[in-house]
């Protein structure tokens, strides 16, 4: 609940389900950039050891994929669309820009509820976990591409984290109380029957008294929550993904005064703004996914280990996602 994975490598959920964190990749193997060309140059080494590959590529309408696009010219490009292609309308129109711009053969993934349930429980049993909202729709689209013929895909997951994306928990040096608030997913006393506490994994970087270490924190917590949910979709498709950002390091000290002034991964805009210069650098929108959609009409869980007070109308799609994963997990293990 608190931070969408298991922190602890000697915590199971059950004796014959074991779950392995991501392991990022070590500063001493990542590749400094300075400035965009920087990063322009090496992403392009790093795609060359890929030739002679059929390549594909999970295509948003965000910068850190299009700018990956670029780089692959004839790939095949897939795209999530819900409703009909309603949802986010603005963001798919994007997408289709940027594949026709670089010449990409454009799929569009159709993603319904029934999509998501089907791909639900082969995502939980390979993770021994309940899993984040976008891990069924990501396991679908590497299943359409492997159908495609398609033997590696590229996405641009780890650009946030590296360049200064997360600008909403980069907006203040915050106290110790206030990012632990501020960054928990779901607080598991507002939800569990028998809530543990998660403080003692903020301890590890409170500094100054009353103050923590939020950047190292991020790069620490959120890396390992972030990066696995692809490394487990991919892993259950059996397709291999290469995120080319991950090999990536700034070099210079993250500049927080541009990041809280409204220049969010100054470097990735300024590449991106050359890489398609006739138009306006869009601003940072997730993966989408129709959660408060799909959660709308839920009551919420009727487990035992959950409350059974929970006022379902004080959370987001994405909290009610997390009871519903978590009960659909336990009932999987249990029927």
């Amino acid at each position: 609940m608190a931070f969408r994975y298991i922190e602890k490598d000697d915590m199971d959920f059950y004796p014959e389900m074991h779950h392995t964190n991501i392991q990022p990749i070590p500063d001493d193997q990542r590749i400094l950039v300075h400035t965009c060309d920087d990063i322009d140059r090496e992403i392009g080494k790093q795609m060359d050891q890929f030739a002679n590959k059929k390549k594909g590529i999970l295509l948003s309408g965000g910068m850190d994929s299009a700018i990956v696009a670029s780089y692959l010219r004839g790939s095949d490009a897939y795209t999530f669309r819900f409703l009909g292609g309603e949802y986010q309308k603005e963001e798919l129109e994007r997408a289709e820009y940027y594949a026709k711009y670089y010449g990409l053969n454009l799929h569009y993934v159709d993603i319904s509820w029934d999509t998501v349930l089907s791909h639900l429980e082969p995502v939980m049993r390979a993770k021994a976990a309940p899993v984040h909202s976008i891990e069924p729709q990501i396991l679908q689209a590497a299943l359409q591409a492997k159908a495609d013929g398609v033997e590696i895909v590229f996405v641009g997951e780890s650009s946030d984290l590296i360049f200064g994306g997360m600008d909403g928990l980069l907006a203040k040096d915050w106290t110790f109380d206030e990012f632990m608030n501020r960054y928990i997913f779901t607080k598991p006393e507002d939800v569990l029957a028998e809530p543990e506490s998660m403080r003692y994994l903020f301890e590890r970087y409170r500094k100054d008294g009353d103050k923590i270490d939020f950047l190292n924190f991020m790069d620490d917590v959120f890396s390992i929550e972030s990066s696995s949910s692809y490394l487990n979709a991919f892993a259950v498709a059996g397709m291999p993904y290469y995120d080319p950002y991950a090999r990536l390091k700034m070099a210079d000290e993250l500049d927080l005064y541009r990041v809280r002034h409204g220049e969010p991964k100054y470097l990735i805009r300024e590449l991106m703004a050359k890489k398609y210069p006739e138009i306006p650098v869009p601003n940072k929108v997730p993966m989408p996914r129709p959660v408060d959609a799909y959660f709308k009409t839920w009551e919420g869980p009727l487990r035992p280990e959950f409350r059974k007070d929970i006022d379902m109308t004080k959370f987001t799609g994405n909290q009610k996602w997390q009871m519903y994963c978590l009960e659909k997990f336990l009932e999987m293990n249990e029927g």
